[in-house]
């Protein structure tokens, strides 16, 4: 039984949208379900997908906390 989870930013996939829609979480499930039954040939029924949102706040990225990486890299610093 393979659990999947699936970790994004609160921010969801767009500009102004602060979270995944449920027809985005439907796909997220559906294609990785997907690809462990053509992959590993796991049945459908047998695979969780679990998908967390998490605050911006909570994640950082190269040795930033993201809001900080993402304006650097806007501005071309390293």
């Amino acid at each position: 039984m393979p659990i999947v989870t699936i970790q994004v930013t609160r921010e969801g996939s767009g500009p102004g949208r602060n979270s995944v829609t449920p027809e985005e979480k439907a796909r997220l499930i559906a294609g990785t379900s997907q690809l462990l039954l053509d992959v590993l040939n796991k049945p459908l029924d047998a695979t969780y997908v679990i998908i967390q949102e998490v605050e911006l706040e909570d994640w950082g990225w190269g040795g930033l906390p993201t809001r900080e990486f993402r304006k650097r890299r806007a501005a071309g610093k390293p």
